[in-house]
């Protein structure tokens, strides 16, 4: 390393100020430079920007760890404000100095592509946008993290009430839906506004790069270039035809559980058995202990890997007031490590969303060891692979006699509860992708949330089977406001699509051979971003395809499991 004095970690600097990261930026530009020493160079380079990352990833979870502090609001708008613009324009200047050399080293060529890329969707004038972009995400944060409701005299949150969605008494169940769905229709018009301010900044950001419209700009953004919007397409046809009539043979299968004439939106959610509602655990500890010995039944170097996180204090898994909603696992890029950030409550979508962001987790531990920044940053349609075959993969090691919450038939419970939520899910997903392509390439339309609102209920009448939301169709249609992607990531969605049809093949792998598709998983994961998205599918086992064909060979997979599970409840 050539930089001298450079700090040794996040708590050495003052990440709130330019003036930390301009030098470190300042020697790299000047700095002679040529074939010899190029290696060295983008070795300080990597460095420079994993320190970059890891302060902006330390402020974003500070401030969303309690989204009510006005101090850690400050210390993300200050970061937002005085580093990353900076930090965009240094980059720029360093990747075209970058590019008056002919660097070709064989580990290099998708990094190099990937940096044309960006530097061609570059322009300045962007960054005040985005600036302004990520001060409207952090409002949407504020309003959907601050929501709260009376329940008998206590306040409760979006994910606390969403709790009682699993409640056997339907009456409880209809009054915390209707109580959230209060909540939000409460702040229809902020988000209206909130949303329509966004789309005419991405669209000028769009116009600013050349791009006809911010779906090609998003595209080019995301590097998206082993897939194109017309293969999207192709996806949502062969969810309409495929898993949209699976979907709705779970919904009857509930619906005659329940006895019920019409399933409502708050009988969805609630286990249809007679026995007790799942409650695997109390609090953060025992969540924490229970997946420590099932990732230690998948594979003890995985195991060792938890342990480091619940050591170093990288988990924060309980909900409280003033939490961000959601859950996430965020790259630490200096330490290489993860930080898993979601809102338990004790069900067992929490001990899901466990293994899900275990699996992101596992993703930075298995990329540790490339030796460039950029290296590691691997596809999200392959990132979520990872997150989502976890999920499979841990499966068979929920029972307590493996250390996990569950007795036998509590396990084939939950199985049943997540495998029939993969084919739930993609119906939504298609939903919430095709909402995203209309509006990034209507924006004149769709800055009229009223355009909105009738583009998601039409998409929801061709995806999403069932007549129970009749009397509540104010709350269906503006159900693009409860999906946080939509506003602060947008068109991050048909990612976690695509990565489902790889996990789940890699599932299917694991049937046969569990050691051997725990090896491909792992050897998968620790190419990062140095192999296209069909090579990183390959080497997991799988296929990166999306057709009619390959959906109803796992379509059918999941409900012949299904049907043999239930045999042991």
């Amino acid at each position: 390393m050539a930089f001298s004095n450079f700090p040794q970690s996040i708590d050495e600097i003052n990440p709130r100020r330019w003036e930390t990261f301009a030098p470190y930026f300042n020697d790299l530009l000047v700095r002679e430079l040529d074939g010899s020493n190029v290696r060295e160079w983008l070795t300080d380079w990597s460095l420079l920007l994993r320190l970059c990352e890891e302060a902006g990833a330390m402020i974003y979870v500070e401030k969303s760890l309690n989204t009510a502090d006005p101090e850690k609001e400050q210390a993300f708008l200050d970061y937002v404000n005085n580093v990353e613009p900076q930090a965009r324009v240094a980059d720029q200047a360093l990747k075209e100095r970058l590019f008056e050399l002919d660097v070709s080293d064989g580990d290099m060529v998708l990094v190099l592509r990937n940096m044309r890329n960006e530097a061609e969707l570059f322009r300045e004038r962007n960054i005040p946008l985005f600036t302004e972009l990520a001060k409207l995400e952090n409002e949407y944060d504020k309003i959907t993290g601050g929501l709260k409701a009376d329940w008998n005299g206590e306040e409760k949150n979006l994910v606390q009430l969403g709790l009682f969605l699993k409640e056997k008494d339907r009456t409880v169940r209809e009054h915390a839906w209707k109580e959230t769905m209060n909540l939000w229709l409460s702040q229809r018009r902020s988000l209206n506004k909130l949303y329509a301010d966004m789309l005419v900044l991405r669209r000028q950001a769009a116009a600013n790069a050349d791009l006809p419209d911010f779906r090609a700009y998003a595209f080019r953004q995301k590097g998206r270039f082993d897939y194109t919007p017309e293969d999207c397409y192709t996806f949502h046809d062969a969810i309409e035809q495929v898993v949209v009539p699976a979907a709705r043979r779970i919904y009857e299968k509930k619906r005659q559980r329940l006895g019920v004439d019409v399933l409502r939106p708050w009988d969805v959610l609630v286990d249809t058995s007679d026995k007790p509602a799942l409650r695997p655990y109390i609090n953060q500890d025992d969540l924490i202990q229970g997946a420590l010995n099932i990732f230690n039944g998948v594979d003890r170097e995985l195991g060792r890997y938890f342990a480091t996180m619940a050591e170093e204090g990288l988990l924060d898994l309980d909900t409280r007031p003033g939490k961000a909603l959601g859950g996430y696992c965020m790259t630490l890029a200096m330490r290489k490590r993860p930080f898993i950030f979601m809102n338990g409550v004790g069900v067992h979508d929490d001990v899901q969303t466990m293994l899900h962001e275990a699996g992101h987790a596992f993703h930075v531990f298995e990329t540790a060891a490339l030796p460039l920044y950029w290296q590691a940053e691997k596809p999200m349609e392959f990132a979520e692979v990872a997150s989502m075959a976890m999920e499979k993969i841990a499966a068979p090691y929920m029972t307590k006699e493996n250390g996990g919450f569950y007795t036998a038939s509590e396990a084939a419970r939950a199985r049943i509860e997540h495998l029939e939520s993969e084919i739930l899910f993609l119906p939504y997903m298609a939903v919430v992708d095709a909402f995203q392509h209309w509006v990034y390439t209507n924006p004149e339309t769709a800055v009229d949330a009223a355009n909105c609102d009738a583009t998601w209920d039409a998409l929801w009448a061709r995806f999403m089977p069932g007549d129970g939301w009749a009397g509540f169709e104010e709350a269906r249609m503006t159900g693009w406001h409860r999906k946080p992607h939509i506003f602060t990531v947008p068109f991050y969605y048909i990612e976690y699509g695509m990565a489902q049809i790889g996990a789940l093949q890699v599932w299917r792998n694991s049937l046969s051979d569990q050691t051997g598709a725990l090896a491909a998983y792992r050897r998968a994961l620790s190419l990062g971003g140095t192999k296209t998205l069909p090579e990183l599918f390959a080497a997991a086992g799988a296929e990166f395809r999306f057709d009619t064909e390959m959906l109803t060979e796992l379509v059918t997979l999941v409900e012949d499991t299904i049907e043999t599970l239930e045999k042991d409840v």
